[in-house]
């Protein structure tokens, strides 16, 4: 069930990047501002909104912060029909961002307390299939409504169910006991502060926060813009746009997210740093077929390409957040993916769709209608930083995770074990 909360959490997100042609030709939008409301605006707020959600989530039930938060993000949603200009639209993309920023780091924290370390990968890679299931109702769904009903009825449908599905949460849902499957058990309620002190001591942490972040910079950047770049220089209709990329985006990249677990948790067992071996190779290896993506000329190539470029791009999710969650105490765990999420989000979600739009409006006078195309290509390029992050994290993990299970096993609070 916390599957389907964050396949409603990516649907309602992802719903106005398959809208955003028809919404630009409304309302007189430009790229830039395009890039800004489906990027860094709500990437801000879901970020600040985040923090103190998960220090809340570390305290209380995590199961009530998970069915309020999609509640109130479906209600936002399918306020953004209503909406008559730029600014009301932001508003209302800003509310989405409060909502949605409360239903992954209690999600994950609870997840790593239904499932022991060694299946952790693979549970929250199953979660993490939300993101793709959510990518394709959105894009097929959304991008067939829009065409056929207007923009502004997509929001409407879209968002209302959610709203039901979170009765659904509260009534079906358990709340899981802390630690039951780590060393030292049931943890004590972690601070910020000590939460942010075990984090200082653990390089590894940071490493991989911000290799998710660059891996992401391109996934939302390149993602978000996706569309626009099939119509605009294939000629592609809507309604095509969305059952094309909903389909490969949604299927490859749950299949994708899936894999990456599977593969850490095997191969895991014999060395622990697959776990962040796994991203760092499915990232590069993503590159070649994501760049005939961009500037191959034949549509039928260029989609087919797509489907190895997302499932190698979509490794990397579930293993970096297993292994930050092994990096901290059990009572520390929302708060942690809060923190990771911040990185990721400010970084690929708040910058990669902000920055496509200032490249392409840009590139216009130089490139003329392949402006976005050499900016999509630009940040691909950008999200090279990606790998390397991840491969410093690799040399940290081991003397990490050491330094955590030490904390664990002793009466000594984790945040003063230094690596």
């Amino acid at each position: 069930m916390l599957t389907l909360v964050y396949t409603f959490n990516f649907i309602d997100r992802q719903i106005l990047v398959i809208l955003q042609e028809p919404i630009k030709a409304d309302l007189g939008l430009s790229d830039a501002q395009l890039g800004l409301l489906t990027g860094f605006s709500f990437a801000l707020v879901y970020v600040t909104a985040g923090i103190p959600i998960a220090w809340l989530a570390d305290r209380s039930n995590r199961r009530n912060i998970v069915a309020a938060s999609l509640a109130f993000w479906s209600l936002m949603t399918a306020l953004s029909g209503l909406v008559q200009n730029y600014t009301q639209l932001l508003a209302a993309r800003i509310g989405v961002g409060v909502g949605e920023a409360g239903g992954s780091p209690p999600s994950h924290s609870m997840i790593s307390d239904y499932f022991p370390p060694s299946s952790r990968g693979t549970a929250l890679s199953f979660y993490s299939m939300g993101i793709y299931i959510g990518v394709l109702f959105g894009f097929a769904a959304g991008g067939w409504i829009a065409e056929n009903f207007g923009w502004r009825n997509a929001f409407f449908v879209i968002g209302i169910p959610g709203i039901l599905y979170a009765a659904a949460v509260l009534w079906i849902i358990k709340e899981p006991k802390r630690g039951q499957y780590d060393v030292g058990g049931t943890p004590a309620k972690a601070s910020f502060a000590e939460t942010m002190a075990c984090l200082r001591a653990r390089p590894t942490f940071w490493w991989i926060s911000v290799g998710c972040a660059f891996t992401a910079f391109v996934s939302y950047g390149n993602g978000n813009f996706m569309p626009s770049f099939l119509m605009r220089n294939h000629g592609l209709s809507l309604a095509e746009v969305g059952a094309i990329l909903g389909l490969i985006s949604g299927l490859s990249g749950a299949a994708g997210t899936l894999l990456g677990g599977y593969l850490a948790d095997r191969l895991g067992v014999r060395d622990v740093r697959w776990y962040v071996w796994i991203p760092m190779l499915g990232g590069l290896s993503a590159m070649i077929p994501a760049y005939y993506t961009l500037l191959g000329s034949s549509t039928t190539l260029i989609i087919a390409a797509m489907i190895p470029s997302q499932i190698l791009g979509a490794l990397y999710l579930g293993p970096c957040i297993a292994t930050c969650h092994n990096l901290v105490s059990p009572g520390m765990r929302a708060m942690a993916s809060a923190i990771l999420y911040f990185v990721l989000n400010i970084i690929g979600l708040g910058l990669g769709p902000l920055t496509v739009g200032i490249l392409s409006d840009t590139y216009a006078d130089q490139f003329g209608v392949d402006n976005l195309r050499y900016a999509m290509a630009t940040t691909l390029t950008i999200s090279l930083l990606g790998a390397g992050f991840l491969w410093m994290g690799v040399r940290s993990l081991k003397r990490d995770l050491e330094a955590n299970r030490v904390a664990l096993s002793s009466d000594t609070p984790p945040a003063s074990t230094e690596p």
